[in-house]
């Protein structure tokens, strides 16, 4: 678990995701997330993080919705896409004032500013009121999350009866673990501002606590674990290092520490756990 307070961990993330999303755009494009690959075949990086959104509504079976939260919306990617796919409203909700201004931004230039809002807001502490979704889309978000059953059950509050959670979120080995693998984790946290990670059976535990029904899990390791290896080889672009070095130590620390994101997925204790559940 973090020493941190949660307050100190939401500035964090803030200052980090304030400081890093413009260059993760400029080198990745809109969608700040794993991509997919369902072959061992190359795939365009940026198709890949399309594919993982196309790949989550597939499985989880969402053809339709009305009105969506996004969590965790970044730079808005996800949300544009849920909107124009879905014919959707899309709120997105970040702790980052630059990322919810981007994605304004973004919205407008793809002409989708009447089918999306984007907020700063607390996801332990949803600004709505209840029943205002009919989906929420938590797409690596869970893992920032000081709380997670309270964020879940947030989740379940602003949910409209029959509305659907679907959660994409890092999540670790089922335990125990040993003290290196502890070890290894706690580095994991420190440079990319996470309280801690559970694992999938932990998670489908606090979604069978919470009431929810119908619910799915899933690992999908083996098919977003590419992911890493690509980020690292762009982090070695020149351009890339310059602007690294620009920013400062956080994202110095954060580039550096990538080798141990892949190291988890090889290993296993990093799993990438897909969830989805609905309101009763």
């Amino acid at each position: 678990m973090a020493t941190q307070t949660p307050t100190a961990l939401r500035q964090d993330i803030r200052a980090f995701y304030d400081s890093s999303s413009a260059l993760w755009e400029s080198v990745w494009g809109e969608h700040m997330h794993h991509g997919y690959w369902d072959s061992p075949a190359p795939k365009d990086r940026r198709q890949a993080q399309v594919d993982l959104i196309v790949e989550l509504l597939r499985w989880s079976g969402v053809t339709k919705a009305q009105r969506i939260l996004d969590v965790g919306c970044g730079i808005g990617g996800r949300s544009l896409y849920l909107a124009e796919q879905l014919q959707a409203q899309v709120t997105g909700i970040t702790l980052s004032p630059v990322q919810a201004q981007r994605a304004q931004a973004r919205a407008q230039a793809a002409g989708l500013a009447t089918q999306t809002q984007f907020e700063v807001a607390d996801a332990l502490a949803l600004p709505y009121p209840d029943a205002s979704f009919d989906l929420v889309w938590a797409l690596e978000s869970g893992e920032h999350m000081a709380d997670k059953a309270r964020f879940l059950s947030e989740c379940w509050r602003v949910l409209q009866p029959g509305g659907r959670l679907v959660m994409a979120t890092w999540c670790c080995a089922p335990g125990p673990l040993t003290p290196q693998q502890n070890r290894q984790l706690a580095k994991i946290y420190q440079v990319y501002y996470l309280p801690y990670i559970l694992s999938i059976p932990a998670y489908e535990t606090i979604l069978t606590e919470l009431g929810y029904q119908g619910i799915q899990t899933t690992d999908w390791s083996a098919q977003v674990s590419q992911f890493w290896q690509l980020v690292m080889d762009s982090a070695q672009l020149p351009a890339v290092i310059r602007e690294i070095r620009s920013l400062g130590w956080p994202l110095i620390r954060a580039a550096l520490a990538m080798g141990l994101m892949r190291e988890g997925y090889r290993t296993g204790l990093i799993r990438y756990g897909v969830f989805t559940a609905v309101r009763g």
